[in-house]
């Protein structure tokens, strides 16, 4: 596999670590399976175009399970937030408050 910044043939070697590009500073999953290596070696075989397509596809499967978490989390947060302010708990701060804040912090070196 060349490297393209350099034109460097790269050869994955499986470590107990997991695998490592050799002839590259890369280094893929430290916790890859023989099945994933086997994937990556192919995959690594194909135009860099092709490339970029699976790795968004593989990014947006992992995004939407992670989204799902964070959708939760969020719907939490407001909720709690929302019953701080209704409770008292919370108070709130004007705009210009905030902005008078922010400019005596910048005044002051942070």
């Amino acid at each position: 596999m060349d490297d393209e910044c350099t034109g460097r043939r790269l050869q994955l070697e499986w470590t107990t670590y997991g695998v490592v590009a050799r002839g590259s500073t890369s280094r893929y999953n430290d916790f890859m399976t023989q099945q994933a290596l086997e994937l990556l070696q192919k995959a690594l075989t194909l135009p860099e175009e092709e490339r970029t397509a699976l790795v968004r596809s593989l990014i947006e499967s992992l995004e939407e399970i992670a989204d799902q978490g964070a959708e939760r989390a969020w719907d939490e947060e407001i909720a709690r937030r929302i019953a701080e302010l209704d409770s008292g708990k919370a108070k709130t701060v004007s705009w210009e408050e905030v902005r008078q804040r922010i400019s005596a912090r910048l005044a002051h070196g942070g």
